[in-house]
């Protein structure tokens, strides 16, 4: 049987005891990080993107979208970049909005 990738991240889910992901234990809340989670916000509300849409267009779950919005996730390079073509614009520019 094949299973596409959202059916092994609910797969995944529900494996794990918390609905939502547990916050970085180093950076949680990091000016930075909540920059970051500010700018994506923006720019997500900007282009009238809801969350759940831009949680699907990036591939990754929408507790997680919610969790970097709010900075209390440390989002690899590749997520940043996922989510940075789901708004329709260059990783360059998510930065340059947060000011890093």
């Amino acid at each position: 049987m094949v299973c596409g990738r959202s059916s092994v991240v609910r797969s995944y889910s529900r494996l794990d005891d918390s609905s939502m992901p547990k916050p970085s234990p180093k950076h949680a809340l990091d000016p930075a990080l909540i920059a970051l989670g500010e700018a994506i916000r923006s720019m997500r509300s900007a282009r009238r993107i809801s969350q759940e849409e831009l949680a699907h267009r990036s591939g990754i779950d929408r507790s997680f979208m919610s969790s970097i919005e709010r900075g209390t996730q440390n989002p690899g390079v590749m997520t940043l970049v996922q989510i940075a073509r789901g708004i329709g614009v260059a990783l360059s520019e998510v930065l340059s909005e947060a000011g890093l």
